[in-house]
C-alpha cells in the first residue's frame, strides 16, 4: 500500500510540473537589469517588449538592481530560481569583463546563467581631442608610441569596452598612454573638449555634435561595417587594426537549469522583435544595432569574448580597485 501511495504521488509531482511547464508564462517576469534606472538598456528592453507581452499574454518588468560595476544584480539573477519568471538583461562587462577584475565574485555569468540571445551592440568610435595630430588611427598609434607617457586616454567606467579599447592600443604601443577614469560619458567629454584628455572611445549617439562640429576628431570605429552616419570614419579593420574591435552588446539570460522550451520560445520572440521595422528604428535612436544570435550561439560567442577581455585585463593588470 505504501508503494502505491508514492507511486501515485510520483506521477502527481510529475504531472503538477509538466502542467506548471505547459502553462507558462503565468504571471508577469521579471528582467534584472543591474544599473540605475533611466539607462539604454531599458530603452533597448522597451523597444521590443510591447510585441513579445502581446504575444506571450504577460508583460515584462524592469527591476533595478545597481551597484558593484553591475554584479549586484547579475549575482542576483544567477541565484534565481530557474522557474522562467526571472531574466537579466546585462551588457559586456558583466558577462565578458568584470569577472576578470573582482577577485572573489562569488559566481561565473558563464556557468551561472543560460543565454537566451545576444541581442544589440553598439559600436564605439574611437575618438581624439582636437590637439592630438593624428588624423588616422595608423597616425595616433606611431604617434602616442613616440611619445610615451605624454599623452592620456578616459573612459566613462572602469571596465566598460570603452575602458578596454584604449587600454588594449596602449598596452599594445608599450603602455604609452596614462589613464583617466569617469564616472560617465558627460564629464568625460568635457575633459576632451578642453583638451585635458586625448583620447577616448564612444558610442556615436553620446558624441555626434562635436564630431559634426570639429570639437572631436573620429579616427575609427570598431564595428565590421562603417555607419552611415559617418560614412568617412573607417572600421579598425580597414584602418589596419582588426584587433581592436570592442563593442558594447547586450545579452538577455536566465538562470542556469532553466526550461530549454522557455529558453527557445522567448529567443523566438526576441528574434521575431528584433526584426521589426519600428523596433529597428527604435534602437537606432539608442545608437545600437540589431545583432541577433541565439543561445548555442551566444554561449561560444560569450566564452570567445570573456577570453579576449581577460588577456586585456591580466596584461593591463586592471583591477576593481
Amino acid at each position: 500500500m505504501r508503494l502505491i501511495s508514492l507511486f501515485v504521488l510520483s506521477v502527481t509531482g510529475l504531472l503538477t510540473a509538466s502542467a506548471s511547464a505547459q502553462e507558462w508564462p503565468a504571471k508577469p517576469i521579471r528582467v534584472v537589469v543591474p544599473y540605475t534606472p533611466g539607462g539604454v538598456s531599458e530603452a533597448i528592453f522597451r523597444a521590443m517588449s510591447t510585441g513579445i507581452e502581446n504575444r506571450l499574454g504577460q508583460r515584462f518588468y524592469i527591476e533595478n538592481k545597481p551597484g558593484a560595476d553591475g554584479n549586484i544584480g547579475t549575482g542576483d539573477v544567477v541565484r534565481s530560481a530557474p522557474d522562467g519568471y526571472s531574466l537579466l538583461l546585462a551588457p559586456t562587462a558583466n558577462f565578458a569583463v568584470t569577472p576578470h577584475m573582482y577577485k572573489n565574485l562569488g559566481f561565473d555569468p558563464l556557468t551561472g546563467l543560460d543565454p537566451i540571445g545576444l541581442l544589440v551592440e553598439a559600436p564605439l568610435i574611437i575618438t581624439v581631442s582636437t590637439n592630438v595630430p593624428a588624423k588616422t588611427l595608423k597616425e595616433f598609434i606611431d604617434f602616442i608610441r613616440s611619445n610615451p607617457g605624454k599623452y592620456n586616454y578616459g573612459s566613462p567606467g572602469s571596465g566598460s569596452p570603452a575602458h578596454l579599447t584604449m587600454a588594449q592600443i596602449s598596452q599594445q604601443t608599450g603602455n604609452s598612454m596614462v589613464y583617466v577614469p569617469f564616472k560617465g560619458t558627460a564629464p568625460l567629454a568635457l575633459a576632451m573638449l578642453s583638451g585635458d584628455v586625448h583620447a577616448s572611445t564612444y558610442s556615436l549617439t553620446a558624441v555626434a555634435g562635436q564630431l559634426k562640429a570639429g570639437k572631436l576628431r573620429a579616427l575609427a570605429i570598431t564595428s565590421k561595417q562603417r555607419m552611415a552616419e559617418i560614412p568617412d570614419v573607417p572600421t579598425t579593420a580597414e584602418a589596419g587594426f582588426p584587433q581592436y574591435n570592442g563593442t558594447n552588446w547586450w545579452v538577455i539570460a536566465a538562470p542556469k537549469g532553466t526550461n530549454t522550451r522557455f529558453i527557445d520560445r522567448l529567443w523566438s520572440e526576441f528574434r521575431t522583435a528584433l526584426a521589426e521595422p519600428e523596433v529597428k528604428k527604435r534602437i537606432a535612436e539608442t545608437g545600437h544595432v540589431p545583432v541577433p544570435m541565439g543561445p548555442a550561439e551566444t554561449v561560444s560567442f560569450l566564452k570567445a569574448e570573456s577570453a579576449r577581455y581577460k588577456k586585456i585585463v591580466d596584461d593591463g593588470k586592471i583591477t576593481a580597485d
